[in-house]
């Protein structure tokens, strides 16, 4: 995938990819990050596809200009933890507090960001854990290992030998999303599809899950406009 960009002010970075199974040259852009994938067919060259985004300029930019809501973490900054919108404040001692709609955050203010992150990835973790365990043991199956990345295409997965890998963002959802996301990822442990036995699997370490499944549909994308750097 090659880097491009469309110049202007500010310049639109452009992931350029080709594709044997397109038809035709598409632009696509993230509603999770506002990456812009600019896609051409085999045989189509660089330049007629380059070609293809500056006529698309006004569309492009009028959607990222939507899109634009990006939440730069920070003393002051209002971001949610566990589903609770939080301030973030400077805190006293050496551990990230989280209290009732603030955060507080200790150390020099250049490194609130990274000092919020380590605290939300190891608060992610234990939570995730947990659920993860309750409901292996509902199933009755282990897993083999638990995981955390920033995805930005999935919430979660599970591997074939029984790896389970979250999204730590998960912690910035109410917890009966990260609840269903991990009920669904344990699922898999036992059905690897999205049958009709798969979701019957969900329903029954979970219960009703619709509410769950429409929020992540309905807000999840705003979690990944969060920026710790």
């Amino acid at each position: 995938m090659g880097q491009h960009s469309l110049p202007g002010n500010p310049p639109v970075p452009l992931q350029l990819r080709t594709s044997a199974r397109a038809r035709r040259i598409s632009l696509r852009i993230s509603s999770l990050d506002g990456t812009v994938t600019l896609t051409r067919p085999r045989g189509v060259s660089e330049r007629a596809a380059l070609a293809f985004a500056r006529e698309k300029e006004a569309w492009l930019r009028g959607h990222l200009a939507q899109q634009d809501d990006a939440v730069a973490v920070g003393l002051g900054a209002v971001l949610p933890i566990e589903g609770v919108a939080r301030q973030v404040v400077a805190g006293a001692g050496r551990r990230v507090v989280l209290g009732r709609d603030e955060v507080l955050v200790p150390g020099p203010e250049d490194r609130v960001a990274s000092r919020l992150l380590g605290f939300l990835k190891t608060h992610a973790r234990s939570r995730l854990a947990e659920a993860s365990d309750r409901y292996a043991a509902r199933l009755g199956r282990g897993y083999a290992r638990l995981t955390l990345r920033d995805t930005r295409s999935r919430w979660g997965s599970c591997t074939a030998d029984g790896g389970l890998m979250y999204s730590w963002r998960l912690i910035l959802a109410p917890p009966e999303v990260l609840d269903y996301v991990a009920a669904h990822e344990v699922a898999h442990l036992q059905e690897m599809n999205h049958s009709a036995d798969f979701w019957a699997v969900v329903t029954r370490l979970h219960g009703p899950y619709e509410v769950q499944r429409r929020w992540l549909h309905r807000e999840g994308a705003a979690l990944h406009r969060i920026r710790f750097s």
